[in-house]
């Protein structure tokens, strides 16, 4: 089985060669082009391998186009206001929307409006999703960095407000990006911010488990796959490599380009605001208010090539190119509905189309019964406390719980060893 195909997609403010485009990772091709209007920083996204979603700039709507149909835009999502930043869940079920300070949380295959979260006091920069959809991440220019569990989210029960699982203060000027890396809610998550520092937390804990000071602000931040080095860009163009596998590293450290990983891509002029690392983790894709993109060998630091533009890049990151891209006659699945832009849309003339038919998960469905989005809501609390020593107790309670444990390991151990033996004898018996 051939490895996935890798390609860049990206983005400029001035929209007159086109909206996006996608090229082929290695070569640099330009494989496809999609016209009509022009897409705002952090607002690209490709929703479940069929759409591509790119918000206009200054506008309050949302640009869609299928994947291989390049020439024109199949549909516009209007949303209440201008949208300053978007995401898809990996999975494809969700879109999450920034609006001014609130974050608007859309199911894609009704089109519903599920939750308005206004936790935020300034307007939203960046939204992340984790890799299993479980969790995702907020910033904005009010400072604050937000986990939220989409469960908590997306409840049917108006008389709960949805709270995130971690409120990161630690920034003191405006959010300007944000990356989770993978393993879900166990995940790793890296801040950048204009006040020149980018912090790397533990979201299962919601602990920061690293600062690092640099000289400049920082515009963009991701991980390369196994999560040995953090790739910063600097407002002043340069990109900081910073390794995580250093021996004297500190919770609180200023960057120092040194022998021990610690290095700096040279070669934007202008602020780099898109950084995304090649799932072989051998290339760095940057794109930079210079109006160009360029693709780096990140072990020689070298620049392999550029692509140039007409304005400066707002968005540029390398993703496996879906299966139906290059197949002009393929169709979404299901097609896209129509986008809410109210919590109740029969308030407003906006109930669901003629013949649809729209389940939800009750809290109440089985009297008091625990009901499946209570059940999932505790499993994951559990799944994001296995670092956290009250999971076991201290003193007698731990030691007793890792008796019980090394008991259960026994057992079964034996059952094993009498289950090999079993089909071993099974086996070789002679008819």
């Amino acid at each position: 089985m051939s490895a996935p195909m890798e390609v860049v997609v990206c983005s400029d403010s001035s929209g007159q060669l086109c909206n996006c485009a996608v090229y082929e990772l290695h070569s640099g091709t330009n494989l496809l082009s999609y016209r009509g209007g022009n897409t705002s920083a952090r607002s690209l996204a490709v929703l479940n391998g069929e759409h591509i979603l790119g918000a206009q700039i200054g506008k309050n709507y949302i640009n869609v186009w299928e994947v291989q149909r390049k020439d024109q835009l199949q549909q516009k999502i209007v949303c209440p206001g201008i949208v300053t930043c978007l995401t898809t869940s990996p999975n494809g079920f969700y879109l999450l929307v920034g609006i001014a300070e609130a974050i608007y949380v859309w199911e894609v295959s009704t089109g519903r409006l599920l939750a308005v979260l206004s936790r935020h006091y300034q307007d939203l920069t960046c939204l992340c999703f984790t890799d299993d959809s479980s969790h995702f991440i907020s910033g904005g220019k009010d400072n604050l960095a937000l986990v939220w569990s989409l469960i908590s989210v997306v409840q049917v029960d108006p008389s709960r407000t949805p709270e995130p699982r971690h409120v990161w203060t630690r920034h003191s000027l405006p959010i300007t990006d944000i990356h989770c890396g993978l393993m879900g809610p166990q995940a790793r998550v890296a801040t950048a911010s204009l006040d020149q520092t980018v912090k790397l937390w533990e979201m299962s804990s919601g602990e920061m488990l690293l600062s690092i000071i640099f000289d400049v602000g920082i515009m963009s931040v991701t991980l390369d796959p196994c999560e040995y080095s953090l790739f910063c860009g600097g407002s002043d163009g340069s990109i900081f490599q910073v390794s995580l596998c250093s021996s004297n590293l500190r919770k609180d450290k200023t960057f120092q380009s040194d022998c021990e990983g610690n290095q700096v891509f040279k070669g934007h002029r202008n602020m780099v605001t898109c950084l995304s690392v090649s799932m072989d983790g051998t290339r760095l894709l940057s794109g930079s208010h210079d109006e160009t993109v360029r693709l780096w060998d990140i072990q020689s630091k070298q620049s392999l090539r550029t692509l140039s533009y007409k304005g400066p890049v707002t968005n540029a990151f390398i993703m496996a190119a879906p299966a139906n891209m290059f197949v002009p006659d393929s169709r979404p699945a299901v097609p896209l509905p129509s986008f809410s832009r109210h919590l109740n849309p029969t308030d407003h003339g906006e109930g669901p189309e003629l013949g649809a038919v729209c389940l939800r998960l009750g809290l109440n469905s089985q009297g008091s019964e625990e009901s499946y989005l209570e059940k999932a809501g505790k499993l994951y609390s559990l799944m994001c406390s296995v670092t956290d020593k009250s999971v076991f107790g201290d003193g007698e309670n731990s030691k007793v719980r890792v008796s019980e444990l090394e008991e259960e390991v026994k057992t079964l151990k034996k059952i094993n060893k009498d289950l090999y033996e079993f089909s071993s004898q099974l086996l070789t018996k002679p008819n």
